[in-house]
This record gives structure tokens, C-alpha cells and sequence, in this order.
């Protein structure tokens, strides 16, 4: 894949956020988009936006990244309504909670579910097809998977998994599918709305990095070709 308009895009968390930028990014590069997230409302109005303006097909594939079942399907479908998948974003994630000793097993098991487990999912589902356009798949990890994160450990530890999982994958497939981790510090979107305010409404314009920024970090490494990453 040599630019992001030379096929199919598949972004998970797209309704919101990095996901939602990367799909107008994408879009507007000329890919077809696949959006994939729980709200399907919220992912059909974007797709309407992004058909509309870009003129590029846009198929919706509800879908909770936590079940298996779920994202084989919504892979499937994508592949025969949009006939290939040359790139995939995975980029679903969330953080519950922060101290340890007073989080709840659900704000635990959520994040892991979420942050690896969909991770592995998307990347497990999506590797025959990319194999066949020689794609790439891009991760979403953070900041926070690479440094030590005192304020919320088990977040932190979810993207160390991530960080750790798409290396190692990118020299397990030995170059055939091109594998990038993208590590963005704090990102001006509704992530932490969960637990308190959310980083839209803690920052101010220009004071951390915003979902654009991501986005288009996330389209150079869908334009390059394999085994670059």
C-alpha cells in the first residue's frame, strides 16, 4: 500500500476521537473507510460526512472490540462490501479508574479487554486479508507505553502490552505487512470522560496534541510499504 487512497481503511473506536479524525484523514486521501465501534449511530453519521464530502465509500460495521465473534464479522463484512483491506488503525482503548487499591475488578477487566484484547482481536482478524494487499496495520498506543504512568499503572501497562505486541508481530510477519505503533501523549478528544473531565475540556487549543495530529501521523504510516514501520 502505497498511499492510504490505494484501498480500504478499517479504523476501530471510529466514532469519536483519533478514530473519527483518521476517518476524515483517510477519507479525504481518497480511502474507502470501514468504521467500527459500538455507537452506530454516531458511526453512520460520519460516514455520511465522509461520503459526501470525499465521495468515497463508507461502510459501517457496529461492533464491541472486546468480542472475538464481533470483529471476525465486522472484518468480513468489510472485505466483501468494500472488496479488499489495505489498511487497518487499530485504535479502540480506554482508561477506568487509577489507583490500584481501590480499583474495581470491572474497571480492571474493562481496560485489558479493551486496550489488548481488542488490539489482538483487530490484528488477529485482519492479517489474512492485509497479507493480500501487502498492507499495513497501525497501532494506537501512547505516551504512557514507554514511560512509567504513577497516576493510572494499569493503563499504562495496557499500551506497554500494546507497544511490546505490535513489535514483536511486526518481526513475527517478517515484513509482509507493514506494522507501526503510534505513541501520542495527551490528545485533546473526550477520552477520560469515564472517570472526570474529559482532555477536550482539561487542555486549551494548542496546549497538547489534538486527534489531527494523530491522524495524520496514522495516514504516513498507511502510505508506506512493508517492512517499513
Amino acid at each position: 500500500m502505497t498511499s492510504p487512497d490505494d484501498g480500504t481503511v478499517l479504523v476501530t473506536g471510529a466514532s469519536s476521537g483519533i478514530g473519527a479524525a483518521t476517518i476524515r484523514r483517510v477519507a479525504a486521501d481518497g480511502a474507502d473507510v470501514a468504521l467500527l465501534a459500538r455507537s452506530e449511530d454516531r458511526l453512520q453519521e460520519l460516514a455520511d460526512e465522509v461520503a459526501v464530502d470525499h465521495g468515497v465509500d463508507a461502510h459501517v460495521v457496529p461492533a464491541d472490540v472486546r468480542d472475538s465473534a464481533e470483529v471476525a464479522a465486522a472484518i468480513e463484512s468489510t472485505v466483501e462490501t468494500l472488496g479488499s483491506l489495505a489498511g487497518v488503525v487499530a485504535n479502540a482503548g480506554l482508561a477506568r479508574g487509577s489507583d490500584v487499591e481501590s480499583m474495581t475488578d470491572d474497571e480492571f477487566l474493562t481496560m485489558q479487554q479493551v486496550n489488548t484484547q481488542g488490539a489482538f482481536y483487530t490484528a488477529r482478524e485482519s492479517l489474512a486479508p492485509l497479507r493480500e494487499t501487502s498492507g499495513n496495520i497501525v497501532f494506537i498506543g501512547s505516551f504512557a507505553g514507554k514511560y512509567p504512568r504513577p497516576f493510572n499503572p494499569v493503563y499504562a501497562a495496557t499500551k506497554w502490552w500494546v507497544r511490546g505486541f505490535a513489535m514483536s508481530l511486526a518481526g513475527q510477519l517478517g515484513g509482509d505487512i507493514g506494522v507501526t505503533v503510534v505513541n501520542p501523549t495527551e490528545v485533546r478528544t473526550d477520552f477520560g470522560s469515564e472517570d472526570g473531565t474529559p482532555f477536550e475540556e482539561r487542555f486549551e487549543p494548542g496546549e497538547v496534541t489534538e486527534p489531527e495530529e494523530v491522524a495524520d501521523a496514522v495516514a504516513f504510516a498507511l502510505g508506506q510499504e512493508p517492512p517499513t514501520m
